[in-house]
């Protein structure tokens, strides 16, 4: 039931608009000067509060912007006297929702309060809605108490209100737009935009229109100008994720923002000044890019000026529960299914796994669970084949395969020892070697238990 607060000296008329507003279904409360009013808004809240501009040891119009510091949410609908309509108009100004001419707008209460009440209850969702989304996009929203996602976090934080360049690495999947956008929440321009391309998803021509707009005529079936993305961001943040996908020629229109604030839109000779703080992000090494010739190196040097590697899941392993028991939370709210926390079978089967695909992976798993999921646990048969498969080459202990001196898997393990000591530990250069994949070497690290 919606609160509605009286304040006015009158005792009778309060009485009797209290009666009337209380028919109506509102819980009512009274005040009659301007001490009682803010002891009883600082003990509980009040939607809409009812405001004369008289009162005993104050002043309504003042009282509003009082009101207004307690209470922010609260709407607040002043009482003028006839003649004194200039009362209304400042309240207004100090924040009031509107104002009624005693005696005279008498009619006009009830339709006021049931609109003030609409938008004290706008307000407050609008402000659970945003702190829903500050958290999502925040570092407190980032699971996880692993020393890997800390350092992650920890490095992250620190860069964050200092505008610098940053440029996220790590395999798909390990959350690198979350950090972005925390970054992004964290610094001087939360307020601007937060403006995302992932650069290997479109072609090459539509990535140079996206990025740096265009003028009508520029191409065939432009039609009219087109705000490119850094104009979108000026003045926030703008994300380019798998930013190695990116074409050398559009690397080096990317350079002249970094060193010189200023781009040239397609079909155009006019340079444009920006001011965007770029984020970068990537699951390729960078240095072999460049050896290769794939990459410019003066522009890896602008994007790395401070570079975090965000750990895999295999690398934060003591964090799969809790990512997986936030991510059947949420699935079960989406899906009106009760399912219990996973149960140790679970986890620990969810813990050998290897985990290619990260955070991703493992959040499109619990989701298929769900779905498939008749009772209110998670269980083993509802695990895709291959986490089944990789479990059960565990042993009874929970430790490694069984290895014969004799068998494939044990001259393998051998042989990737061997050259993870070569290169003195360095992961990308030992997979280089080997020739496999990064996430490959992980999986083989995990599963013959190498350090």
């Amino acid at each position: 039931m919606a609160r509605v607060l009286i304040i006015d000296d009158e005792e009778k008329l309060r009485s009797l608009t209290a009666r009337i507003i209380s028919i109506e279904g509102f819980e009512v409360a009274e005040a009659g000067n301007c001490k009682v009013a803010l002891q009883k808004i600082n003990q509980q809240f009040f939607d809409v509060v009812l405001c004369d501009v008289k009162l005993p040891d104050g002043n309504g119009v003042d009282l509003t912007l009082q009101i207004r510091e307690l209470s922010p949410d609260t709407e607040i609908i002043v009482l003028t006297a006839y003649g004194n309509i200039k009362d209304g108009v400042q309240a207004i100004k100090n924040g009031a929702f509107n104002y009624i001419v005693k005696g005279d707008d008498n009619n006009r209460i009830i339709p006021l309060l049931h609109s003030a009440l609409e938008k004290s209850n706008l307000t407050r969702k609008v402000a659970h809605l945003e702190s829903r989304l500050n958290n999502k996009f925040s570092f407190e929203g980032i699971l996880g108490g692993s020393d890997a996602i800390k350092e992650a976090i920890q490095l992250a934080e620190k860069v964050a209100p200092t505008g610098t360049t940053v440029l996220l690495t790590g395999e798909t999947g390990t959350g690198k737009e979350i950090f972005a956008n925390a970054i992004h929440q964290y610094s001087p321009r939360k307020n601007g935009n937060f403006v995302a391309i992932n650069c290997s998803a479109i072609s090459h021509e539509l990535l140079e229109s996206e990025m740096f707009g265009h003028l009508a005529g520029a191409f065939t079936g432009a039609t009219k100008d087109k705000k490119g993305l850094l104009e979108e961001a000026d003045g926030g943040t703008l994300f380019l994720d798998e930013i190695g996908e990116m074409p050398a020629d559009l690397q080096a229109k990317l350079l002249r923002v970094l060193e010189l604030g200023e781009f040239i839109k397609v079909g155009s000779n006019k340079t444009i000044k920006t001011d965007v703080r770029i984020i970068a992000a990537t699951n390729r090494d960078l240095l072999r890019e460049i050896a290769s010739g794939h990459f410019r190196q003066d522009l890896y040097y602008r994007l790395s000026i401070f570079r975090i590697q965000l750990p895999s899941l295999r690398e934060r392993v003591a964090d799969i529960e809790e990512l997986s028991n936030y991510f059947i939370q949420f699935y079960a709210d989406k899906t009106n299914k009760k399912i219990k926390p996973l149960t140790k079978e679970v986890a620990q089967m969810l813990r050998f796994y290897g985990w290619p695909g990260n955070i991703r992976e493992l959040k499109n798993v619990i989701e298929r669970s769900i779905i498939l999921e008749n009772t209110d646990t998670i269980t083993v048969d509802t695990l895709p084949a291959e986490i089944r498969q990789q479990a059960s080459t565990q042993d009874n202990a929970g430790g490694v395969k069984t290895l014969s001196a004799f068998s494939m898997a044990s001259a393998e393990k051998i042989h990737i020892q061997k050259v993870l000591n070569y290169t003195k530990g360095n992961k990308s250069e030992t997979a280089r070697l080997l020739n496999i994949g990064i996430a490959t070497l992980y999986r083989k690290l995990d599963e013959y238990k190498i350090q």
